[in-house]
């Protein structure tokens, strides 16, 4: 085993069979941690976005503008319910895993697919941005008034440390993954459920209103500016505070990662998650609007009002709430390691991503998706200097997009069950009345491409008018919002969102056209019975004479006994005439043939020749062969070899022309 495999044992860890995979599924206690970290952690994060908005009319001298944060939170709970429940109708819909991807491209097309499966690889990608960010800053919040509070100069170097330790837990597998997260998550629920029912009755006890004057201290939303109280400003701080709905689509995407019966754990784990976001949510929310935080540059407005209520001998119990926020935070960006791999690797499938992206690693798992969405999520985190509320406009509106093309797709979904019981009416009709025509054939071959139900009253088609409605609600509801968010965040970064998902359309449409012109051009129905003969031309280009060389010349000889030709290119008159010398003594039984080259170029004149003696017959095929040593060491091989990567290089989309190596391995 070699340096390179060692580390890679060390970090990734040894290596799983494929029948294993069955092994690595997940159950509801597990998958809760896994699918629903992203979602549960937005309630850190998603009251102060709300507030972030509303400060901008707070810092106008309207002082009663934060008290809009309860309808609008009210608002945004309503809509997760709605979202969930229409989501549940997906999972029992899709038990082989019903993402919005999936859900579009079967039942409005590819290209609408396409959009539903960019969107979600950006917000994805965005996730981690946010939530590594968000919680450094929970971490950075903490350490205001301490000695540690210089951390805060260093979040963008924080953040990649963070986004390197989950990737690598990642890479090495989903149980070992969920394992890993699945304490910190529950940590999280306890203690902030604990904090929100503890904060409601200090409040009543102690009266712990705290108002705060209007000032400089008040943190805006990133491109606000102060601003009188509108409808716009409402709507832009209700799109800001329906982040807390990112995440909720992850149970969706992953069913198949469930254990058996997975349809039915996965709704069960989504309704659970659902409960429990409404109700931190709006627990924050109120905690907010109770004791009057505002938003603040250095402090989030959980750790104000949490260091607020944690006093005196419950003063320890404040760094368990931000310990175990931030913990939550971070590792809410294991949703999308866990959805992003799988995302692609279904693109890559259909032939939409690079194949790449399809294979499973050492531990089951499609590690190149996990890699670049590591690598793009720190580009991020890099370019907006970790920074939530600066990343924030650009979040979420690939979600909802997405939310709009699934539910959409679900109701056309139903519409198509509808069809097949027309289709089982007109059969039990016709044998009612003893008639001997044939329905309609389309809609047989239809019904027989039908999905397989999960046998339960959500998939039942007798109720295919209530699933049509609860999907309808959802596609209606998030549309207005996609709209809403469109209309608010544009100018504040969303457009780079609105810009990309065509990109990445576009793109995946151009890998597809490669792979259907590959599979088209390689194709064997143009095959003959019989193969014709190859005649062969081999040429060797040679620096020198050396044991290489005459090992490269034996191989050569060995494809075309008759028909090798060693190139030598001519630098130096001298070294030449010696080379010259030499050959013909050894009589190898080669034709040496030597290329003038005054301007001391290599790769050009070789490049003529071969062009040269490729167009003097139209039945030969050109093999070039390319003698080279291969040292002991791996860093040994960077000081020698160069010309033949050259030669390698220009050779490679020459059509006709065959490159081989043969190696001679130095001790």
């Amino acid at each position: 085993m070699n340096t390179f495999e060692k580390l890679k044992r060390l970090v990734v860890g040894k290596a799983l069979r494929t029948e294993q995979a069955i092994h690595e599924r997940l159950s509801k206690k597990v998958a809760l941690a896994v699918f629903s970290s992203d979602a549960l952690s937005s309630t850190a994060y998603a009251t102060e976005e709300i507030l972030l908005v509303l400060a901008t009319a707070y810092a106008f001298g309207q002082t009663n503008s934060f008290g809009y944060v309860i309808p609008i939170s009210m608002a945004i709970a309503t809509l997760l319910i709605i979202v969930a429940i229409s989501y549940r109708q997906t999972i029992h819909a899709y038990p082989n895993g019903g993402g919005a991807y999936i859900v579009a491209k079967e039942n409005l097309g590819t290209v609408p697919g396409l959009v539903a499966g960019a969107s979600l690889l950006v917000d994805y990608v965005l996730t981690v941005s946010v939530s590594i960010a968000a919680g450094v800053a929970a971490i950075t919040s903490a350490a205001q008034g301490t000695k540690f509070a210089w951390i805060t100069g260093h979040r963008v170097a924080i953040c990649l440390g963070f986004i390197v330790i989950i990737a690598v837990a990642n890479l090495r597998g989903v149980r070992e993954s969920g394992s890993l997260f699945a304490l910190p998550t529950y940590i999280f629920l306890v203690s902030f459920l604990f904090m929100i029912g503890y904060g409601i009755v200090y409040y009543f006890l102690y009266d712990g209103v705290v108002p705060q004057p209007v000032g400089e201290d008040v943190m805006l939303a990133e491109g606000y500016l102060p601003q009188g109280l509108t409808l716009f400003l409402l709507l832009g701080a209700f799109s800001n505070g329906c982040a807390a709905l990112t995440g909720i689509e992850a149970i969706s995407n992953g069913v198949m990662a469930f254990k058996k019966p997975e349809s039915k754990n996965a709704a069960k784990t989504l309704i659970v998650m659902a409960i429990l976001l409404c109700t931190m949510f709006l627990g924050t929310s109120v905690l907010a609007y109770l004791f009057g935080v505002h938003p603040h540059a250095d402090e989030t407005v959980i750790s104000q009002f949490a260091r607020h209520i944690f006093t005196g001998g419950m003063g320890w119990f404040y760094f368990v709430v931000q310990a175990s926020t931030a913990a939550i935070l971070v590792l809410a960006a294991n949703t999308a390691f866990a959805d992003f791999p799988r995302l692609s690797s279904l693109l890559a499938r259909d032939r939409f991503l690079p194949r790449q992206f399809a294979n499973r690693g050492d531990k089951l798992v499609f590690s190149n998706g996990i890699l670049i969405l590591a690598l793009f999520s720190a580009l991020l985190i890099v370019g907006f200097g970790g920074d939530t509320s600066r990343l924030i406009p650009l979040y979420a509106v690939g979600v909802f997009l997405s939310f709009t093309l699934s539910q959409a797709g679900m109701v056309r979904h139903w519409l198509k069950v509808r069809r097949f019981d027309d289709y089982d009416d007109a059969i039990h009709q016709s044998a009612v009345e003893g008639e001997k025509s044939i329905p309609d054939l389309h809609l047989a071959i239809e019904q027989s491409r039908a999905p397989r139900f999960v046998s339960d009253d959500v998939t039942s088609r007798q109720h295919w008018k209530k699933s049509l409605v609860i999907n309808l609600i959802g596609a209606i509801a998030t549309a207005v919002v996609l709209t809403v968010f469109i209309l608010t965040k544009f100018m504040h970064g969303a457009w780079l969102v609105v810009v990309m998902i065509p990109v990445l359309v576009f793109l995946f449409m151009a890998i597809h056209r490669h792979y259907v012109s590959v599979a088209r051009q390689l194709s064997m129905e143009t095959i003959h019975d019989t193969l014709p003969p190859i005649h062969h031309t081999v040429i060797v280009p040679i620096s020198g004479i050396h044991r290489g060389v005459i090992k490269a010349l034996q191989y050569a000889k060995s494809i075309a006994p008759d028909n090798v030709s060693a190139v030598y290119v001519d630098f130096d008159e001298d070294a030449t005439a010696k080379l010259r010398e030499y050959w013909d003594k050894l009589d190898l039984g080669v034709k040496l043939v030597i290329l003038p080259s005054p301007y001391r170029e290599l790769t050009r004149p070789l490049l003529r020749y071969i062009h040269k003696v490729d167009r003097l017959r139209d039945d030969d095929i050109v093999t070039v062969v390319l003698p080279e040593f291969v040292p002991k060491k791996w860093w040994q091989q960077l000081l020698h070899n160069q010309s033949s990567l050259l030669l390698k290089g220009a050779l490679l989309f020459k059509e006709g022309i065959i490159v081989t190596n043969v190696p001679y391995h130095l001790n």
